[in-house]
């Protein structure tokens, strides 16, 4: 339920002070081989109050939210805020300011489902893939869905309200390959509430068979052959290089931590087919997976271009670090929960199209893969990354050819990003993400195909 009429509490702030209402509500459900093994629903809600001095923050939250909970935090924040500053300040540093004042509610228009409609939904995708491949040794069916509402008010004049659904369904199917088990998954939905992002059962069908033939295909399949290759990326698996190896090292504030980002300002970091953008709320006309009209520290939230044409542009910015480079805040300031501080996040990351063909491009592969979904992986601060790869096939002259069981991509991004000789002109985006940094938070990754050199690990 949206906080109303936060501005009465602005008479409260003794210094620069930001104040957020917010409550996250999720839900889960888990069938595992025909029994629900996981129904869980609840809500975080509470209050949090940042207060400035000095080039320090206070900070203070609290479960509750009512008036007298509000201006006890508002007043622990900034005894917090005095007291560091007298011990750590310097000076009477100023912090960029450009209010935003949105009021976002992507609530269904629709009728709300029951539990045991969602309960029901669930099982029908069970009895489906039961009824349908018997042969499967395990299967499982996951629903879940988080909404986040948050309300904030900022001493220099920002008010904004937001309200942004997810709703996910997640299967998965693992088969027998000769004594070894072999599994693979796939994710529905995105943006807004169940409702919106899912009909009958029936409609996502044929997406499990598809998921199903392309298991077949991996269980049939070859080990990649280790070494340097040919490798077509798709979008699923662009998107999360994307964010991963390339965009957590232009986050401002790992940047002054020592992220090798620091030394490419302006420089070349990959090829000039390769633009790279966190967009704030809309990307081509649509609105994104993951959208921020207004960040957590109330700065009106805009489109950071990373990488134009192969070189470093931008970094990506809460206040504090845009006052540190002397730039315009580009609105990447979020937070998880009410008890979290903002940090600067990425919103919805992604490789802008380019103008090949799919099929072009893996014409032109004469020996190489065509890697199509990740599991899980790592990258640090100097970009380099390792991605496991759970889904792909290989191409021989040109053609698809068997698929390759699970295997690894590595190296550093910004050299295998000048390598890219071939990008595709559609897109498509993750909606699923989530960024762990400190704080586990939804995002956003997209991009197109694209083309280039990388490490893959397999067997010789």
């Amino acid at each position: 339920m949206r906080y109303t009429d936060i501005r009465r509490h602005a008479g409260l702030f003794g210094e620069y002070t930001e104040l957020r209402v917010q409550e996250n509500r999720s839900a889960r459900i888990s069938v595992l081989n025909g029994d629900i093994v996981g129904n869980a629903s609840g809500s975080q809600s509470g209050v949090s109050a940042r207060a400035f001095k000095d080039g320090v923050w206070g900070f203070a939250s609290s479960p509750e939210s009512d008036d007298t909970a509000i201006g006890a935090c508002i007043g622990r924040a900034t005894a917090n805020a005095r007291f560091l500053a007298s011990v750590e300040g310097h000076g009477s540093s100023v912090l960029p300011s450009r209010p935003g004042s949105s009021v976002r509610d992507l609530s269904t228009a629709k009728p709300r489902l029951s539990r045991k409609d969602l309960i029901d939904f669930v099982r029908d995708l069970d009895a489906y893939i039961n009824n349908r491949y018997p042969h499967l040794v395990s299967r499982s069916v996951s629903l879940s869905q988080l909404d986040m509402e948050k309300s904030a008010l900022t001493a220099d004049g920002s008010d904004a309200y937001s309200l942004i659904p997810r709703s996910l369904v997640a299967i998965s199917l693992t088969v027998d390959a000769k004594g070894e088990p072999i599994d693979l998954y796939d994710v529905f939905g995105g943006r807004g509430h169940f409702e919106d992002n899912f009909g009958e059962p029936s409609l996502l069908y044929p997406a499990i068979d598809a998921l199903a033939e392309r298991l077949s295909h991996k269980a049939g399949g070859v080990y990649a052959r280790p070494g340097t290759r040919d490798v077509i990326l798709d979008p699923d698996l662009a998107g999360i290089l994307a964010h991963e190896a390339i965009g957590h090292t232009v986050e401002a504030d790992l940047v002054l931590g020592g992220s090798v980002a620091a030394d490419y300002m302006n420089k070349t970091v990959a090829s000039p087919l390769i633009t790279l953008v966190d967009f704030a709320n809309t990307a081509m006309g649509a609105t994104c997976p993951v959208p921020v009209w207004t960040d957590d520290e109330g700065i009106e939230a805009r489109d950071a271009v990373l990488i134009d044409q192969g070189v470093l542009r931008s970094y990506m910015h809460n206040k504090e670090t845009a006052a540190r480079f002397g730039v315009e805040p580009t609105g990447n300031a979020r937070a998880f929960g009410f008890y979290d501080e903002p940090l600067v996040r990425m919103r919805n990351t992604a490789i802008l199209p380019g103008v090949s063909k799919l099929t072009d491009m893996i014409a032109s592969v004469d020996d190489g893969y065509y890697f199509l979904r990740s599991s899980n992986g790592q990258a640090d601060s100097t970009s380099e990354f390792m991605f496991g790869v759970v889904m792909g096939y290989e191409i021989k002259g040109g053609k698809l050819g068997s698929a390759v069981h699970d295997c690894t991509i590595s190296g550093v991004a910004f050299d295998m990003l000048k390598t890219v000789t071939m990008v595709s002109d559609d897109m498509s985006w993750t909606a699923a993400g989530m960024c762990g940094k400190k704080q586990s938070i939804p995002v956003g990754m997209g991009g197109p195909a694209v083309k280039c050199r990388i490490n893959v690990g397999g067997r010789a």
